[in-house]
């Protein structure tokens, strides 16, 4: 058997993770078609039949199990070298491919890069925005090498194995009411309870923000928040509370410096918190440009953490 691509072997690889032809080709940019025909030839070479039909879509044939169990091995080792080249050279290259929710881009990935391409010119960062339940999957696969994952006090995420967590930064979660509230006149903690009868925005379902928010109203104000208003960019709450008159947690990353329209406060009788973490595949940090990379994320982010 001679198989001649790696990049076959990732495809099929794809395909068992993935299930259709059409996930596989939306995640490496090529057509189904395409992906298709690259997996044919993959047969060609194995000398098996590795995919066969199933309804609509295709599945693995026991011999294309058997190869894409193999091919992660093959592409890990493929990582570990390209590696292992890096090290030996003077100068640190390569791409970096970086994921994080708005506010961890906009404070910590952007301002990384910044760093990074001043210090480090060859080096190439891309970055995107994706939720922590599809940024991790895509983590594991290799399509992305560094995630930025949040999780706060009493709400822990799942860790899937074969991932690293770096703690970046540990930082405090606030109500945020509108300007005008009778409960924002006084500059003191607001108890939740009082917080019942309220419109809340938040994250969407699935999520850790809308679970911490349903969570914290349960344990600290006995009640199930009316959580009426659901986005995933922190802005779009902001402008909820400023214009709509509803009420939501944020942490304080995603606050504005100053704004005249916004009571910020904590909530009585309970601290709550937020982790940042760089997620990173199991030993990853060996390639010197993904370290470079995170060293940069340290300093941007709480210098106890550092």
């Amino acid at each position: 058997m001679a198989l001649s691509d790696l990049h076959r072997l990732r495809m099929l690889r794809e395909l068992a993770e993935r299930g259709t032809l059409a996930a596989v080709a939306a995640a490496i940019g090529y057509s189904p078609s395409a992906v298709s025909q690259q997996l044919a030839v993959l047969e060609r070479e194995a000398g098996a039949r590795l995919v066969e039909p199933a309804g609509r879509g295709v599945r693995l044939t026991d011999a294309g199990k058997v190869l894409a169990r193999h091919a992660v091995v093959l592409l890990n080792a493929a990582a570990t070298a390209e590696t292992e080249l890096a090290n030996l050279t003077h100068e640190v290259r390569g791409r970096i491919r970086a994921v994080g929710l708005q506010s961890a881009a906009r404070r910590l990935l952007i301002p990384a890069l910044v760093d990074v391409a001043r210090l480090h010119p060859l080096v190439e960062v891309e970055i995107t925005e994706l939720e922590l339940e599809v940024a991790l999957p895509e983590l594991r696969l290799g399509t992305v090498d560094l995630v930025i994952s949040d999780e706060y006090a009493g709400h822990p995420r799942p860790r899937p194995d074969g991932v690293d967590h770096h703690l970046l930064l540990r930082e405090g979660t606030r109500l945020v009411l509108p300007a005008g509230h009778p409960l924002a006149a006084h500059p003191g903690p607001v108890a939740l309870s009082s917080l019942r009868h309220e419109v809340w925005t938040s994250s969407s379902s699935g999520t850790g923000h809308h679970a911490m928010i349903i969570g914290t109203c349960r344990a600290h104000g006995g009640f199930d928040p009316d959580l009426r208003h659901r986005s995933n960019d922190a802005d779009v709450q902001l402008e909820l509370v400023r214009s709509a008159g509803a009420v939501t947690l944020l942490p304080d990353l995603t606050l504005p410096a100053a704004d005249p329209r916004l009571a910020v406060r904590d909530i009585a009788g309970t601290s709550l918190t937020r982790q940042l973490y760089a997620v990173t595949r199991h030993q990853a940090l060996a390639s010197p440009a993904l370290h470079a990379y995170v060293e940069a994320l340290h300093r941007h982010a709480d210098p106890a953490c550092s």
